[in-house]
């Protein structure tokens, strides 16, 4: 009788142990094929993603292209000699055209979007410097008082459209 218990046990180890292997190759198959659909589910977002994000980057560009100074001066000319109202016109123009495309920020990094608005908020500075100046005394002078800082200190929307090429550089 112990006999045939002992056989019966030495009998049972193999089979035990190829149940327990089963199970683990069994549970690691379910394993990858979970990561395997999240994989493919990711990728599919990402598909689906991608124009938003691409269009997000050229509605921003297109900001930066209508904010910079020399540019929105050639299209917002002053409409008489107060400068007061010159200036308010151009930051009412930038703040309407930057609040215009407050959603595209869900569509970049964190980094991008804080280069965009401190370049706006540059160019509104820009702005206001000039505005306070002694020697602007008209909306002309201001103009090309804008115009000659913005030449001699450099666009500000340069680095924000660096930033847009650089991330959307990244994307491919």
């Amino acid at each position: 009788m112990e006999i045939n218990v002992i056989t019966l046990l030495i009998s049972l180890i193999p089979a035990l142990f190829l149940t327990l292997l089963s199970l683990f190759f069994f549970k690691q198959h379910l394993r990858n094929e979970a990561m395997r659909r999240k994989f493919e589910l990711q990728r599919e977002k990402q598909k689906e993603a991608l124009p938003l994000r691409l269009q997000a980057y050229e509605r921003v560009s297109l900001l930066m292209e209508r904010i910079a100074p020399a540019k929105l001066m050639l299209r917002i000319a002053p409409i008489g000699d107060n400068k007061q109202q010159y200036a308010s016109l151009l930051i009412q123009t930038i703040e309407q055209e930057f609040d215009h495309n407050l959603a595209q920020q869900i569509y970049m990094s964190e980094d991008c979007w804080n280069i965009i608005r401190s370049s706006k908020n540059e160019i509104v500075q820009v702005i206001r410097k000039n505005l306070v100046d002694e020697e602007v005394t008209n909306a002309q002078t201001l103009r090309e008082k804008i115009l000659n800082q913005v030449i001699t200190d450099g666009n500000p929307t340069e680095d924000a459209l660096r930033a847009i090429k650089s991330e959307v550089a990244d994307i491919f």
